[in-house]
C-alpha cells in the first residue's frame, strides 16, 4: 500500500510541519478558484504616458486630459488642437486569437483621418511564439492615411494591407478594431451622427414584403446574389498583387475551372428566410435573433472553402467578412450554424452552407448595400502566405425592403461639437459589443469538445497507470509498451496536433495577473491548456511534478523517444558523474528565478527570455522557424541522444517551477528497500534522469515518475532483494519435493554484478 502523509512530508529525511502542506495546497488551489469579476474600465490614461505625442499625431507636443465616454484625448501643439488619440479597446471589443484584449493607440487628425497607430499590449500566443512583432506593426502602419468617413461616402472599403501569415486572426482583429473604432470616433470628432441616425430617408427590411419562392426566382430577383471565381481569376489577382512568390505558385487547373461559387442571402427577411430555410428553420432563427436581429446565409461550392478549418482554434472565421461603410463584421463560431440543405425548390446541393447571425451592437443596416469579402490565401513558404480578396456586393431588392422617413426631432440633442462632450451612445454601443451574451471562452470550449474528450481520456488513463502501478510494473515488457505508446500519443497528438504544450510563460503570466488585473476568463480561453494545468495542480498535491514532466510534456516525450532511438542505434550513453550532476541540476532553478524576477518588471521581456525553452520551436511551430531557433532546439535534442533528457535535467525552468510546490506532495508511492544504496546501487545506475541518490533515496525535485525504479523494485531477475526472495522460495520448493528429498540442495548464490 502507498504511504499516505496527511500531516507531514519527508524531504531529504527531514520533517516539515503540516501547516506548510496546507498552505501549499491552498496556494496551488488558488490557480483554479474563480476570481471576482472585474469590470472593464477605460485604459486610455494608462497607455498615453507610454508614447510620445508626436509619434501618434504628427506635430503634437503633448496630450490633453482624456474626456468623454469612451475617452478621447486631444493632441496639442502649444494651445492648439492638432488631433486626437484614443484606445481601440475602449471603443470596440478587441479580443483576438487568445481571447484577451488587444490594446492599440490610434491618432486621428481633425478631419478624422488615421495619422498614427501603435500596438501597446497584447497576449497573442502566435506573436509571442515566433511571429516578429514588427510585422504586426508594419500591418498597422498600412492603415495610416485611411479616413473612414470619406471612404464610406465614396463607397470605398478599407485599405488593402498585406496580412501577416501565421497570425491571420490576430491582424484581422487588430485591423477591424482600428477601422471600426476610427469610424465611430471620427463621427464624434466631426459631430456626425453616423449610420442609423434619423437624418434622412433610409431603407429598412420590410417584414411583410415578398413571398416564398423557388431558387431560380430568388436568384433572378436578387434576393440571392452570386460570385463566381475561376482559377484564372485567382491567378490573375495574385499577379496583380505584385507578390512574385505567390504569382509563381499558380493554382493548378484550366483558367476556366471553378475555384469557388459563392452565394449570399439575407435570411432574416421573412420571405427570403422561409424560402431558403423552410418555415421551421426560419422560426427557430427568428426566436434567436429577436425583433431587430439580422442573419446572412452563405453558400459555397468548389475547391476553396469559405469557412476553412482553422477558425475553431480562435473562434473566428478568417476567410469571410461583411463590410458596410466604416463597419467591418467578422463572425465567430458562436454566431455560426451549419445548414445541411436548402428548402427552396430547385436549390443546388452545396458543399458548404453556413448561417451567420450579425452580432448585437454592430452598426449594420441590412437593407442598405453591404459587401461580403472573400479572403483567398496561398502558401508561399513553410509558414508564409499571401492573400487577396474578392467582393460580393448585396443590396436587398425592392420587394423585400421599404423606405422610411426620419422621425420628427421631438427632443433631439445636438451632436457633440467637441471631443470633450460625452458620447453616451458610442459608449453604450461599445459596452454592448464588448459584452457578448456568451463569453468567448465558452464558445471555444464548445468548439473543442472532441479534443477535450481525448485529453480527458489520456488523463484518466494516466491516473489509472499511477493507481495500479503495483500491478503494471510486475510485467516489464507490457509496462514498457504502455509507456512508449503514451509518450507517442503525448508527442504526436497532444503536442504536434493539439499544440497543448505547457510553458513557463503560462506560469509567469498567471503570477503577473495576480498582481495586476486578474480575470478568470483569460485562463479559460484555451481549454486544453486549462485542463492540463488543472491536472498538473492536482498531481503536484498527490505525486509531485513527475506525472507532467514524465508523461504529459510533449517535448519531454520527444527527448525520451529520440533517446530510445539512439540506444537502438548503439549511440553511447554518458553517465554524468554524481558530483557533476548535483552541481548542474540547480541551473534550471536559477533560470526560473531570473525569469520570475524579470517578469516582475517586464512580462514581455521575460516572455522573450523564456525562449530558452525549445517547446515553441519543436512542438508548437514544428521546427518551422528561423534557423537559429531550430539549431538551438536540435542542439538540445542532440545532447539528449547521449545524456537522456538533458534539457529536463539541467535547463528546464518549467520543471523547476513545478518542483518547488511538488515537494509538498501528500503521497510517497515509490517504494524502496533498506538495501537500496547500500549495498545495491542498481536503481541509482539505471535512473534515466539520475533522480536517485547514491545512498538510495529518491529526490522528488528531479523525479519524473517514469516508474523504472518500481519495475526494478519487483523484478526477480534484477533486484537483489527480490532475487534472494525468489531463490529462497525455490529452495523451499526443492526441499519439499519428494523426488529431491534425499539430495542436498545447492546453496543459491547471487552474482556479484547484481550488487
Amino acid at each position: 500500500m502507498p504511504t499516505f502523509r496527511p500531516f507531514h512530508l519527508r524531504a531529504d529525511c527531514r520533517r516539515v510541519p503540516w501547516l506548510r502542506v496546507v498552505l501549499a495546497a491552498l496556494a496551488v488551489a488558488t490557480i483554479f478558484l474563480p476570481a471576482a469579476p472585474v469590470r472593464a474600465e477605460p485604459l486610455l490614461g494608462r497607455f498615453l504616458p507610454q508614447v510620445d505625442a508626436g509619434t501618434l499625431v504628427p506635430g503634437a507636443e503633448r496630450f490633453g486630459e482624456p474626456e468623454g465616454a469612451p475617452p478621447l484625448a486631444p493632441a496639442l501643439s502649444g494651445g492648439k488642437v492638432v488631433g486626437y488619440a484614443y484606445l481601440t479597446s475602449d471603443v470596440v471589443g478587441t479580443a483576438g486569437y487568445s481571447g484577451k484584449p488587444i490594446h492599440t493607440l490610434v491618432g486621428l487628425d481633425p478631419s478624422g483621418t488615421v495619422v498614427g497607430a501603435k500596438l501597446m499590449e497584447h497576449h497573442e500566443p502566435i506573436v509571442l511564439i515566433g511571429i516578429p512583432e514588427d510585422r504586426i506593426e508594419d500591418y498597422i502602419a498600412g492603415l495610416i492615411g485611411f479616413n473612414p468617413l470619406q471612404a464610406a461616402a465614396r463607397g470605398e472599403s478599407a485599405p488593402d494591407v498585406d496580412i501577416v501569415s501565421g497570425a491571420t486572426v490576430t491582424v484581422l482583429v487588430i485591423g477591424d478594431t482600428v477601422i471600426r473604432s476610427a469610424g465611430r470616433m471620427a463621427q464624434r470628432v466631426l459631430g456626425d451622427p453616423g449610420p442609423g441616425a434619423d437624418v434622412g430617408p433610409r431603407r429598412v427590411v420590410d417584414p411583410e414584403g415578398g413571398q416564398a419562392a423557388d431558387w431560380d426566382t430568388l436568384l433572378g430577383n436578387g434576393a440571392v446574389r452570386r460570385l463566381r471565381v475561376s482559377v484564372g481569376d485567382v491567378n490573375a489577382a495574385f499577379e496583380r498583387s505584385g507578390n512574385r512568390k505567390a504569382a509563381d505558385r499558380p493554382e493548378k487547373g484550366e483558367p476556366s475551372d471553378r475555384f469557388i461559387d459563392l452565394y449570399v442571402a439575407l435570411v432574416s427577411q421573412p420571405a427570403i428566410g422561409r424560402s431558403l430555410l423552410g418555415d421551421g428553420g426560419y422560426e427557430r432563427l427568428r426566436k434567436r435573433l429577436g425583433p431587430d436581429g439580422a442573419a446572412i446565409l452563405v453558400m459555397g461550392e468548389g475547391r476553396y472553402s469559405f469557412k476553412g478549418s482553422g477558425y475553431v482554434r480562435g473562434g473566428v472565421f478568417d476567410r469571410i467578412e461583411v463590410t458596410q461603410g466604416t463597419e467591418t463584421i467578422r463572425f465567430r463560431d458562436k454566431q455560426h450554424e451549419r445548414i445541411a440543405d436548402l428548402a427552396a425548390e430547385g436549390a443546388p446541393n452545396f458543399k458548404e452552407i453556413a448561417l451567420f447571425r450579425v452580432p448585437a451592437g454592430v452598426q449594420f443596416e441590412p437593407a442598405e448595400t453591404w459587401s461580403l469579402q472573400l479572403l483567398v490565401q496561398r502558401a508561399t513558404g513553410a509558414l508564409d502566405k499571401a492573400f487577396t480578396s474578392f467582393a460580393l456586393d448585396y443590396r436587398l431588392p425592392e420587394p423585400y425592403a421599404r423606405t422610411v422617413q426620419p422621425k420628427a426631432p421631438a427632443a433631439a440633442t445636438a451632436a457633440p461639437s467637441s471631443p470633450a462632450a460625452p458620447a453616451a451612445a458610442a459608449g453604450q454601443t461599445a459596452a454592448t459589443e464588448s459584452e457578448p451574451a456568451v463569453p468567448l471562452w465558452q464558445r471555444i470550449w464548445r468548439s473543442k469538445v472532441v479534443s477535450i474528450v481525448v485529453l480527458g481520456a489520456m488523463l484518466a488513463a494516466l491516473t489509472g497507470i499511477f493507481f495500479f502501478q503495483d500491478v503494471l510494473v510486475k510485467h516489464e515488457k507490457l509496462f514498457d509498451r504502455i509507456r512508449l505508446g503514451y509518450l507517442a500519443m503525448t508527442l504526436f497528438w497532444l503536442g504536434w496536433v493539439a499544440q497543448a504544450q505547457l510553458s513557463i510563460v503560462n506560469v509567469l503570466a498567471f503570477l503577473n495577473s495576480l498582481r495586476t488585473d486578474f480575470q478568470w476568463s483569460h485562463f479559460l480561453v484555451d481549454p486544453l491548456i486549462f485542463i492540463l494545468w488543472f491536472s498538473v495542480a492536482a498531481a503536484l498535491l498527490f505525486w509531485g511534478r513527475g506525472p507532467f514532466c514524465g508523461w504529459l510534456c510533449p517535448f519531454g516525450a520527444l527527448q525520451e523517444l529520440a533517446n530510445r532511438g539512439a540506444k537502438l542505434l548503439k549511440v553511447p550513453q554518458l553517465k554524468v558523474p554524481w558530483a557533476v550532476h548535483e552541481r548542474l541540476w540547480p541551473i534550471k532553478y536559477v533560470i526560473f528565478l531570473v525569469l520570475f524576477g524579470v517578469s516582475l518588471s517586464s512580462l514581455a521581456t521575460a516572455e522573450q527570455l523564456a525562449e530558452i525553452e525549445p517547446f515553441k520551436t519543436a512542438i508548437v511551430l514544428r521546427f518551422m522557424r528561423e534557423w537559429w531557433f531550430v539549431a538551438f532546439a536540435l542542439a538540445l535534442l542532440g545532447a539528449g541522444l547521449f545524456v537522456e533528457r538533458f534539457f529536463c535535467r539541467y535547463l528546464c525552468p518549467l520543471g523547476a517551477a513545478l518542483a518547488i510546490p511538488g515537494r509538498m506532495r501528500m503521497f510517497d508511492w515509490l517504494k524502496r528497500y533498506r538495501e537500496c544504496g547500500n549495498p545495491c546501487m542498481r536503481c541509482f545506475n539505471e535512473c534515466p534522469v539520475e533522480a536517485i541518490h547514491p545512498e538510495g533515496h529518491i529526490n522528488p525535485n528531479e523525479c519524473i515518475s517514469c516508474l523504472h525504479c518500481q519495475v526494478l523494485y519487483r523484478h526477480d531477475r534484477k533486484c537483489p532483494v527480490v532475487i534472494q526472495k525468489r531463490l529462497k522460495r525455490e529452495k523451499r520448493a526443492a526441499m519439499a519435493s519428494p523426488s529431491l528429498g534425499a539430495r542436498p540442495a545447492e546453496r543459491p548464490r547471487i552474482a556479484a554484478d547484481k550488487l
